[in-house]
């Protein structure tokens, strides 16, 4: 059979999951009947939960007997690892932008990965049912960035489709409308996007996506480069520097088929599959025949950017709410991932048994990591975030992102002053209509820890921000940090309603009445600079008199109830976050009092 592979590529938002979603119901790969969740694609919870696509994907359909295989990919920058992986499976991409938004930081790096791959889009102009769409801005705004990108002159040359994916159309042409279905796509994947190169030789696959099944155990999924493997053939793995890994024979060969998988009797050169029954064998590593030594070249990926310190819960609280809290359990969920994600680095911490040091793209991917580990009944502690830094020929060296931030023009003034206090540079300032303006920055990641949620409410919730690694540059100095200090439990207990009101003109509480607390537990925001030590379990002293009008019920201002992601970005550098299955506190790193000061004391000295 004819075969074809294709990448959906795009910034985060922009359709693609829509889009396949239309794609497997236009080739008829569900029944009529047939009950599909709206973004099918999208299996994992926090995926739904957040809109967003997190893993990597591959289904495949049939059009006019060619069987096209696709690979639904990530579109925020934090899951960038997965993208670069990916396109090294495929021969073809789909850049999808969307007809009022443009071209995108996310955009362009995608399209840039592509490129540099030698692959030649087909750009599609997505929601064009948008009352605000302006496709032909849109498409001089991609054309701009292929040059800018330095393609070459075929991969300039690239075929346009208008459509919108929410409606189950695209075309040729912008006017077409949902009468016209998906024909058009797949006629030009079929006539744009060549058949995979195929080597001769004994089979060779790397290993580009890696998950674990309950049955099965490892599955790898690549694309076969050369060869044909068959279920119990003897295969031979080999790391991306030609040393063997482990020897192994095939359990299961899986095609995708639609949104499953089934197993097939030979998996042939140039097409995606899923290979089971190997033990060590991870991503970027060359499954082979046993006659092979020279690995696959597999594809550098970026390094990290941003660290946390994972530790074990060791508050009061500790167990009552998950059961995985050793660090024995905890290093062997880190170092499970770190196998399957190549974007990812995890280290012991030196001098610290019980701490991991996990170093990532961002703050999304880190704090996607932590919440999938509470959801499967982790406890643990959380540092800061840190940026990680690079020396070179003396200079120290700090990542600088690009940060594109559309916001309403009356409050364009504060996110400037705001992003200046944090060292970023304006680099332009353009009108994008409608009373809104697009303002460009170059920001160190260290300034952009936190800022979304102040953000947000300089905003009054309007701005979008999009952030893309942009270089490594000196570092600029030091960034002010948070100018407010915290309200710190003194004692173990139940938050009573009484003490939280008496505490109440201090500043805002994180807690509510009937809270358990603990000694070192932050439980509100001081106003004032330094840090306060409370009693939050006072109750109200009674008398054998009672005044008319004295027992009112108390009236309480709703507490500040953080997400993981603001918890993070509102940590001190002495400062955790605690996460369980059922619970996100603060607390201090030393929850003793005078053991915290003497520690104080002793790093103001140093």
């Amino acid at each position: 059979m004819n075969l074809r592979n294709i990448a959906i590529i795009a910034h985060v938002d922009h359709g693609k999951t829509t889009l396949i979603d239309r794609l497997l119901a236009a080739s008829g790969a569900f029944r009529d009947n047939e009950q599909v969740a709206e973004r099918a694609m999208d299996s994992n919870d926090l995926e739904r939960e957040r809109g967003i696509t997190i893993l990597a994907k591959v289904t495949s359909l049939e059009w006019k007997g060619t069987r096209i295989n696709i690979v639904d990919t990530p579109g925020h920058a934090d899951f960038g690892g997965e993208v670069e992986r990916i396109l090294g499976m495929v021969d073809g991409v789909i850049l999808l932008v969307d007809a009022a938004e443009g071209v995108m930081p996310q955009t362009k790096f995608v399209l840039a990965k592509a490129l540099a791959r030698g692959l030649r889009p087909i750009v599609a102009v997505n929601k064009i049912d948008k009352p605000e769409e302006r496709h032909e801005e849109v498409i001089t705004e991609a054309f701009d960035l292929f040059i800018a990108l330095g393609a070459d002159d075929e991969q300039l040359d690239f075929p346009i489709l208008y459509g919108s994916a929410k409606e189950g159309w695209m075309s040729l042409g912008p006017k077409a409308g949902p009468a016209a279905g998906m024909d058009a796509l797949f006629d030009l994947v079929i006539d744009h996007v060549p058949a995979p190169k195929v080597e001769d030789g004994p089979f060779r696959m790397l290993a580009t996506l890696i998950e674990a099944d309950p049955y099965l155990g490892r599955i790898l999924t690549g694309r076969i480069a050369s060869g044909a493997v068959r279920p119990n053939d003897p295969v031979r793995v080999l790391s991306r520097e030609g040393e063997v890994i482990e020897t192994g024979r095939v359990s299961k060969i899986l095609a995708f088929r639609g949104l499953g998988r089934q197993s097939i009797d030979e998996g042939q050169a140039g097409d995606i599959v899923a290979i089971a029954g190997l033990k060590e064998a991870t991503v970027a590593n060359t499954l082979c025949d046993p006659e092979v030594s020279e690995p696959i070249a597999a594809q550098p990926i970026d390094p990290p950017t941003l660290s946390m310190t994972f530790r074990i819960n060791d508050g009061p609280l500790a167990g009552q709410e998950g059961e995985k809290v050793q660090s024995r359990v905890i290093r062997e969920r880190l170092w499970k991932e770190a196998e399957g994600n190549v974007a990812l680095r995890v280290e012991e911490v030196p001098g610290e048994a019980e701490a991991f040091k996990v170093s990532g793209r961002g703050e999304l991917q880190l704090a996607v990591l932590i919440e999938t580990m509470r959801r499967e009944g982790f406890e643990m502690t959380v540092g800061r975030p840190r940026v990680v830094m690079r020396e070179e020929d003396g200079v120290k060296l700090e990542p600088v992102e690009e940060v594109i931030i559309d916001v309403d023009e009356e409050y364009s003034g504060a996110v400037v002053q705001k992003l200046s206090e944090r060292k970023a540079a304006l680099v332009d300032m353009t009108t994008s209509g409608a009373g809104r303006q697009r303002l460009v920055f170059h920001a160190p990641t260290r300034g952009l820890i936190g800022y979304h949620s102040e953000l947000m409410g300089d905003t009054r919730g309007s701005a979008v921000l999009n952030r893309l690694f942009h270089a490594w540059e000196p570092w600029k100095g030091p960034i002010p940090g948070r100018a407010t200090g915290a309200i710190i439990s003194n004692a173990t207990g139940r938050a009573v309603a009484y003490a939280l009101w008496k505490l109440e003109d201090r500043g805002p509480m994180f807690i509510s009445p009937g809270d358990m607390v603990y000694e070192g537990m932050i439980v509100g925001e001081h106003a004032k600079g330094q840090d306060l030590m409370v009693n939050v379990l006072k109750g109200k002293k009674l008398t054998n008199i009672r005044a008319a009008g004295k027992d009112d019920a108390i009236q309480l201002t709703p507490p500040i109830k953080m997400s993981l992601e603001q918890a993070l970005a509102y940590l001190s550098d002495d400062e955790l976050v605690e996460v369980t299955p059922k619970s996100i506190r603060l607390r201090k790193r030393i929850l003793d009092p005078h053991a915290r000061k003497r520690a104080s004391r002793a790093s103001a000295d140093a």
